[in-house]
């Protein structure tokens, strides 16, 4: 076994090929990348554009010249932070626990982050932080965001998020434009054979980025990334997966999550990516891949066995593996869907995951007028609010934080550690 095992060794020559390629002066791959970084004015400025817009100073400049009536709320949000409006991380468990709450050891090595999905309006939020004062519950410290960027510019929601989550003390992603579904970010069919979520089947795989337009994703982000700051972003494609690798790899300090939509389902599917984090991975031994979500399919033992491909590759502190407890109740899983009980038994030993919550409980889904449905994500605003759907949306998100302070509930009566948002719920 040991002799056929030595034959899956990689030879130096091998690895002196992908080098020879992709530092070749004449190959059109890497040159079009080239091409995109040196349009921002190179890494450098690229950088340091970043850095100042997103200051949470900056930020709030840019929303006061606009007169945005966000502003007002994000100086709410402050004052609640400031006065320690919300619950700490131990009354929340003496809430959960009672009095033997201090008695017991959480071993904050084997931290769940509480995450939800997706947030796609600022209001939303600041419901969110009403109620988590009113009913001492917790604000989740990882975002999700899938609404439509352009959209988010125009009503100021953009700037707004993003000041949120740094006073709140969260980390949230963003979904660029263009990803597949119809138009892109420059108004042009993708596929010219697909046709946004009624042609959703032709996404399998992720082909809704075909030919150019993995660069166009890479110039949309630069945009975003030098404008307003943005860092974190999606990934719903291989191709831009591998950019995204090249991209850190030149120096730009992006960070992205693969999508559970890539379909990432056995731990060789995930060796694979990860075998090329490394392959590309800075001299630090950094990765621009800091959450990795895997196909709603996986088992714990799937889960298990990634884990240690992580560690293996020193990624264990780095990548974040991001698992759903709860999904949307229409148009993405067979329901009931409720991973909470696997969690418990996972979340004890497996390091730096997520509990991501996507849907309310089944319970309380199945009672909705209007469930949580995935494809509501590529509504416009216009037709939500045309169709008085706005409303119901918030509902579907609140329920949703009730689902994942169900979870934050299930792991303190099991001995274990959840992360919310850090400048929030003091320790």
């Amino acid at each position: 076994m040991d002799d056929l095992r030595q034959r899956l060794m990689i030879k130096e020559e091998n690895l002196n090929q992908i080098n020879d390629f992709l530092l070749k002066k004449d190959n059109p791959l890497t040159n079009g990348l080239l091409e995109i970084v040196e349009k921002y004015g190179g890494v450098d400025e690229i950088n340091r554009k970043g850095k100042e817009t997103r200051k949470l100073g900056n930020l709030m400049k840019r929303l006061e010249s606009k007169k945005s009536s966000f502003v007002k709320d994000l100086e709410w949000l402050c004052k609640q932070r400031d006065r320690e409006a919300f619950i700490s991380v131990p009354d929340f468990r003496r809430k959960i626990l009672g009095k033997k709450a201090d008695l017991m050891r959480f071993d904050d090595s084997f931290a769940a982050t509480l995450e939800i999905s997706a947030s796609n309006f600022f209001p939303w939020l600041i419901e969110e932080a009403k109620k988590s004062i009113a009913g001492q519950e917790l604000m989740p410290s990882r975002y999700i965001r899938v609404r439509s960027m352009k959209e988010q510019v125009e009503d100021d929601d953009l700037l707004a998020f993003a000041a949120a989550m740094q006073i709140i003390g969260a980390s949230y992603v963003q979904t660029l434009d263009t990803k597949g579904t119809l138009p892109g970010a420059d108004g042009k069919p993708i596929n010219v054979h697909l046709a946004g979520p009624e042609t959703i089947t032709g996404y399998f795989g992720g082909v809704g980025m075909p030919n150019e337009y993995a660069l166009k994703w890479v110039d949309e982000f630069l945009h975003y990334y030098t404008e307003y700051g943005l860092q974190q972003v999606l990934n719903t494609n291989t191709g831009t997966v591998l950019l995204g690798y090249l991209m850190q790899k030149l120096g730009i300090d992006i960070e992205f999550k693969i999508s559970v939509f890539l379909g990432y389902d056995n731990p060789y599917s995930i060796l694979w990516t990860l075998m090329t984090a490394r392959l590309l991975s800075r001299d630090d031994g950094s990765t621009p891949l800091i959450g990795f979500n895997f196909s709603n399919s996986v088992s714990n033992e799937t889960i298990e066995l990634s884990a240690q491909v992580r560690e293996a590759f020193d990624f264990e502190d780095i990548m974040r593996i991001e698992h759903h407890i709860t999904e949307a109740y229409k148009s993405i899983v067979r329901q009931p869907y409720d991973r909470t009980k696997e969690l418990m038994k996972i979340a004890s030993h497996v390091r730096n995951i997520s509990a991501k919550h996507e849907g309310g409980t089944p319970e309380t889904e199945k009672t909705r007028e209007h469930p949580s449905d995935i494809l509501d994500y590529f509504m416009p605003k216009k037709d939500i609010t045309e169709k008085g759907l706005m409303p119901k949306l918030l509902t579907n998100y609140l329920d949703k934080h009730d689902a994942l302070n169900r979870t934050a509930k299930a792991l303190t009566e099991c001995s274990l550690v959840f992360i919310a948002a850090q400048n929030l719920h003091r320790k």
